[in-house]
């Protein structure tokens, strides 16, 4: 499980995406990268790392679900993700 503060980092980097993303385009679509290059550096899209929402864990990240291999394969197995069981063959 990640620490809350890298957790809270996340958010907060994405809340600063959202904030900026209308001025980037402004700014892009104009072409004036000095005036990009002043935007704080966490409002780039870039710096912004998918991570699981339970439990934080960056790698394995199933996106369509937004969750880690380990949680997916967790709740997927208690059924409580819809329409998603396991196979066997």
């Amino acid at each position: 499980m990640a620490k809350e503060s890298i957790k809270a980092r996340e958010r907060k980097r994405a809340r600063m995406v959202a904030k900026y993303a209308a001025k980037r385009e402004a700014l892009k679509a104009a072409g004036d990268y000095a005036a990009l290059d002043k935007l704080p550096k966490n409002a780039s899209p870039v710096r912004k790392k998918n991570r699981c929402n339970l439990t934080g864990r960056p790698k394995g990240y199933l996106r369509y679900w937004g969750l880690s291999r380990n949680q997916f394969r967790e709740l997927a197995v208690y059924g409580k993700i819809p329409g998603v069981t396991k196979s066997s063959w």
